[in-house]
């Protein structure tokens, strides 16, 4: 047993709001830059899926695709829709959403692996000024939105929830 978190669903709000304006540059803002032979050429998290698709590389582009834009946005609006139910829905279908509570944050780490694939590559790929991989602006704001989203749906109480069943039982 432990305490209810103070504050619980304004802070859940406030980190998802958050989460949602870092979400912009994110996706507008290159993810990466490659220096090739002098010339650059700036990445986005879609344009990076669909250059991997281009090169035939299908599943390194489906796990970006989920792990950078599906899991992301579907921890947004379970999470909203969470902080939504609190107050707008019956006590039917608690279980449910405590399970998608359960979800949220067990998928929430894997959005990471876009960052720690711009992570391993600017480490690794370094050859003589020939290739050169930089992070862009996008990774930054994209490992925010994935850190503050881990920190939204930390601070949700899932307590919640069931406040209305209680007070229906009660």
């Amino acid at each position: 047993m432990h305490q209810r978190k103070v504050d619980s669903l304004q802070r859940t709000l406030a980190l998802l709001v958050t989460a949602s304006v870092l979400y912009i540059p994110a996706n507008i803002y290159p993810i990466m830059i490659t220096d090739q032979f002098g010339t650059s050429i700036e990445s986005t998290i879609i344009g990076g899926v669909v250059l991997l698709i281009n090169l035939g590389s299908w599943p390194i582009a489906l796990v970006i695709f989920v792990a950078s834009v599906m899991v992301p946005l579907s921890k947004f609006f379970a999470l909203y829709y969470l902080a939504w139910s609190v107050h707008r829905q019956p006590a039917s279908g608690n279980r449910q959403r405590t399970l998608l509570y359960t979800l949220t944050e067990l998928i929430g780490k894997w959005s990471m692996v876009d960052v720690f694939v711009v992570a391993i590559l600017v480490a690794l790929v370094h050859l003589g000024g020939l290739l050169v991989i930089r992070p862009g602006i996008a990774a930054v704001s994209f490992a925010g939105v994935v850190i503050v989203t881990m920190l939204a749906a930390h601070s949700f109480d899932p307590r919640l929830l069931w406040d209305k069943e209680e007070q229906n039982n009660g």
